[in-house]
């Protein structure tokens, strides 16, 4: 097994690197806090991350994905948001796209089902 003095700290330009990298990742995770091993491990992550970000970027949801996304999260029904929305018919109506959602709605559904108003807005 590769000891951290046999880590080669470098930019990750491959899928390759980027696993063999993660590999590392993987076994250094439980290293003690202020150890070099956590040093190593806390450089990889960032170069993992990085490369991560700029390969395979998530997008951000759009407002009606993070609502069922949310609901999916904490098992909610459309009967159980209605009250967020003004009523039954309006969840369905925003949920199938038929509505726009109103600052009001955003304002409950921000509080309440605890998601950002700029995503709630698409607001980048």
């Amino acid at each position: 097994m590769e000891t951290t003095e046999e880590i080669v700290i470098r930019p990750i330009t491959s899928d390759e690197q980027y696993n063999e990298v993660m590999q590392h990742i993987n076994r250094l995770i439980d290293s003690e806090r202020g150890s070099r091993d956590f040093e190593i491990l806390h450089v990889l992550s960032i170069l993992a991350d990085d490369y991560e970000n700029k390969h395979y970027p998530i997008l951000p949801l759009s407002p009606i994905e993070a609502i069922r996304h949310q609901m999916d999260e904490l098992g909610l029904s459309q009967q159980d948001v209605a009250p967020y929305f003004g009523g039954a018919n309006r969840v369905s109506e925003v949920l199938n796209g038929k509505r726009k959602l109103t600052l009001k709605m955003v304002r409950e559904i921000s509080r309440n089902l605890h998601i950002s108003p700029a995503t709630l807005l698409a607001i980048d």
